[in-house]
């Protein structure tokens, strides 16, 4: 069971759960001593399950925090998270907090190491991509002592607090303004799940609201891996091949939809009159292209501004109240590619 305590876990909680004494504790934790293998991992899984993570702050400084505030998201690669990290930044900036980075790949086992090297250097709060995450990250999140900000996602319970959209009703949303254009064949193109859960629960949200309508899924495809533009060209070929009667295209991302415009538009195809299609995220990148893309802008750069605010108010009074969610409401973008009667 994870430490419900707000106090921050010591090695004695560690020393209680396992039945081993301090000094023990401290020998395993520092991969130091003679210990047995059977009280090394009795150890370890006592430290993992309270998610308690060792101080690597020596010394007389051994009871402070330093003024890093640990940031970790899936990936550098995909556009949204710079934006996100310009918000926290420009938060910041006008504190004495500063921001380090954690790259997590979307893997849940890779955010365990990386959260655990970041917490073993005792920063003053934690600003993390999305709601889902190990028992252990759980576990190490809730017995850190400092205050905890998930981002991007609000379909969910917090460890702490949240900050972001609601993805589910973004996928709603959409789909309520396609159906009102007319449109009844639609295909769905993504990135494979369920590792990008904020991506799965706005197709959720999506077909929730098609099935509502009456309205199915035609056909879906999904990939992971490689460049998204050409990735959505190559996509948006196979589906259409499959099924030349779609009359619309709805991708889980700006990117792969920009391929499946150009593709389209390659093929001569009409856009938005025989075959419509929207993506999300709103990347401002995309506006050069032939056409304006439909899409949702995911409130990225709010999303970093008001979570490095919730972390830099509770670092200045941890008895501060706040909002323990905060959900922005993105907005449809109609573009070129979405037909308005």
């Amino acid at each position: 069971m994870a430490n419900d305590d707000p106090r921050p876990l010591t090695l004695r909680d560690v020393s209680e759960a396992s039945g081993v004494s301090e000094m023990t504790v401290s020998r395993v934790l520092r991969n130091r001593g003679d210990v047995s293998a059977a009280t090394r991992e009795k150890v370890l899984e006592a430290a993992r399950t309270l998610g308690y993570v060792p101080n690597k702050i020596a010394g007389a400084l051994a009871s402070s925090r330093v003024n890093l505030v640990a940031v970790i998201i899936p990936s550098l690669r995909n556009m949204v998270f710079p934006e996100v990290m310009s918000g926290i930044s420009a938060v910041l900036e006008e504190t004495d907090l500063q921001p380090v980075v954690g790259v997590t790949d979307y893997l849940p086992e890779k955010e365990e190491k990386v959260l655990y090297e970041m917490l073993s250097w005792r920063p003053s709060g934690v600003i993390i991509a999305g709601l889902e995450h190990t028992d252990a990250s759980r576990a190490m999140l809730q017995a850190s002592g400092i205050p905890v900000v998930e981002i991007m996602d609000t379909d969910g319970k917090p460890v702490d607090s949240a900050v972001g959209i609601s993805h589910r009703r973004a996928g709603r949303e959409m789909a309520r303004a396609i159906l009102k254009q007319g449109y009844e064949r639609i295909g769905f193109m993504g990135t494979k799940m369920p590792l990008d859960h904020r991506a799965r629960k706005r197709f959720e949200g999506f077909t929730e609201a098609l099935a509502k309508a009456g309205v199915e899924v035609v056909d879906q495809e999904f990939y992971s891996g490689g460049s998204a533009l050409a990735k959505g060209r190559e996509m948006t070929e196979k589906m259409l091949e499959r099924d030349p009667e779609l009359d619309f295209l709805y991708y889980s991302n700006d990117m792969i939809a920009a391929g499946g415009m150009l593709y389209l538009l390659d093929k001569g195809i009409d856009v938005p009159g025989q075959v419509g299609l929207a993506g999300f995220n709103g990347v401002e990148l995309l506006d050069g292209l032939p056409r304006q893309l439909a899409t949702m802008d995911a409130c990225r750069a709010e999303i970093g501004e008001k979570a490095a605010q919730i972390i830099a108010q509770r670092v200045n009074d941890p008895e501060a109240e706040i909002d323990k969610v905060i959900e922005l409401t993105p907005t449809i973008s109609y573009g070129d590619t979405l037909k308005r009667r």
